[in-house]
């Protein structure tokens, strides 16, 4: 096992900016080490605990339960209400979607993203004036829901985010 080696915290901005340009390269396992290291000089720099979360997410569709837990402890780095909300909801929808791209019927995906909308809803109440990306968001899930034809059960379980990673093969 390697001991890693820390960046300076004059780096910090920089890695950051490379970590962007890593996920959108569509490389997000790079993005996140990166995050990692920034995280492990600055733990309470919610940039960085953003862009991991994002690169978590941008790798659902390949990782298991890992990913959502990882996401949701990136998750609980975040203090400001609407990003915690926002952040939060993008979570759901981006497993929803992982979910579906696995070939679920709809119905856990129907659930994660009703449950994606309820935090889009939580953080357009909380958005800063100008900012609809919640809205947006919302709206995508709506038309997802209504291009697919997804629906929940008929009587809706809780959402399982727990150990066993919701019903992902």
């Amino acid at each position: 096992m390697f001991e890693l080696k820390k960046i300076s915290h004059a780096a910090v901005p920089g890695a950051l900016a490379k970590a962007e340009r890593y996920r959108l390269l569509n490389e997000p396992e790079q993005a996140e080490s990166i995050c990692r290291d920034v995280l492990a000089v600055a733990p309470d720099n919610e940039s960085a605990a953003v862009t991991l979360l994002l690169a978590l997410t941008d790798q659902f569709r390949v990782r298991s339960a890992t990913g959502i837990r990882e996401a949701e402890e990136a998750l609980g780095r975040i203090r400001e209400p609407y990003a915690r909300a926002y952040y939060g909801a993008i979570i759901r929808e981006r497993w929803a979607l992982a979910i579906l791209a696995d070939g679920d019927p709809g119905h856990q995906a129907f659930e994660w993203l009703r449950d994606a909308m309820r935090g889009y809803e939580q953080a357009g109440a909380a958005a800063p004036s100008g900012n609809d990306d919640a809205i947006l968001r919302w709206n995508a899930c709506a038309r997802l829901i209504d291009s697919r034809g997804l629906h929940g059960e008929s009587e809706p379980g809780p959402i399982d985010a727990g150990d066993g990673a919701p019903h992902r093969r």
